[in-house]
């Protein structure tokens, strides 16, 4: 079993930057690739970025290109979505999700589908204002 934590959400104004961490505990040798969603209120879902663990290979919808970055510590089995230049729009739950296969690591014009995650953190609330 594999469990997520989020952390590092918060408020910030436009322009500014926020570091999210997921820290992962139990099997995690395991997982193939571990990424970023968030959702908006009113909104569905969307795939932000994506990190194979394996190859440190990543990808990022393209809202977000140039302003985050995905990163991983292994010692500490945690990665980290660095977000800067912030904007409203930015405003959401974040989650963190990983896949146990490698076949739940799809990416779609760089955004991950949640579809292929095996296991969700609870979420972290970041808050933009203008």
């Amino acid at each position: 079993q594999v469990q997520l934590v989020e952390s590092g959400g918060g408020s910030a104004q436009a322009g500014g930057s926020l570091r999210l961490s997921c820290a992962a505990s139990g099997v995690t040798d395991s997982l193939h690739c571990m990424g970023w969603f968030r959702q908006a209120p009113g909104k569905e879902r969307e795939g932000v970025a994506l990190l194979y663990t394996g190859l440190n290979s990543t990808y990022y919808v393209d809202s977000v290109k140039g302003r985050f970055t995905v990163s991983q510590d292994t010692f500490k089995n945690t990665i980290y979505l660095q977000m800067n230049s912030l904007k409203p729009e930015d405003t959401g739950m974040y989650y963190c999700a990983a896949a146990a296969t490698k076949l739940g690591c799809v990416v779609v014009r760089g955004s991950p589908l949640e579809h292929g995650m095996d296991h969700w953190g609870t979420g972290t609330l970041v808050t933009i204002s203008s």
